[in-house]
């Protein structure tokens, strides 16, 4: 006789690209008291992926995508650091002073939600 127990989902911030195009994703969040920035992330076009797969603990998580270019679909106001490549940075203070690129992370209100969706749904700089 086999069991089978529904698992809990493991997914708890998970981006969800209703865009026409293949998106680069970064996102930030506070982390041991610290600001992280974590990427890539490469979202195909309708496709979702599981970005945070923890419960959330902070109520703000940052997020950063651009298309294949290289050109910001989704930036806003907060300053953190990205890299070309694949990379975790902690901390966003001068980030060029560091060796990594300035990029304007747009801020998500999860209202203090253990679990969020966000849609990418087109061009927001």
């Amino acid at each position: 006789m086999l069991l089978w127990f529904p698992t809990r989902a493991e997914a708890e911030f998970t981006v969800c690209n209703q865009t026409l195009d293949v998106v680069n994703l970064a996102v930030g969040q506070e982390v041991e008291g610290a600001f992280q920035t974590d990427g890539w992330w490469t979202i195909g076009a309708n496709q979702c992926v599981n970005v945070i797969r923890e419960e959330l603990t902070n109520r703000y998580i940052y997020v950063y995508a651009t298309d294949v270019f290289g050109n910001a679909i989704v930036a806003g106001t907060t300053d953190m650091c990205v890299e070309r490549r694949r990379f975790t940075i902690r901390g966003i203070e001068e980030c060029w002073l560091r060796g990594h690129i300035a990029a304007r992370f747009q801020e998500v209100d999860t209202q203090a939600q253990v679990r969020w969706t966000y849609f990418l749904t087109g061009a927001s700089p």
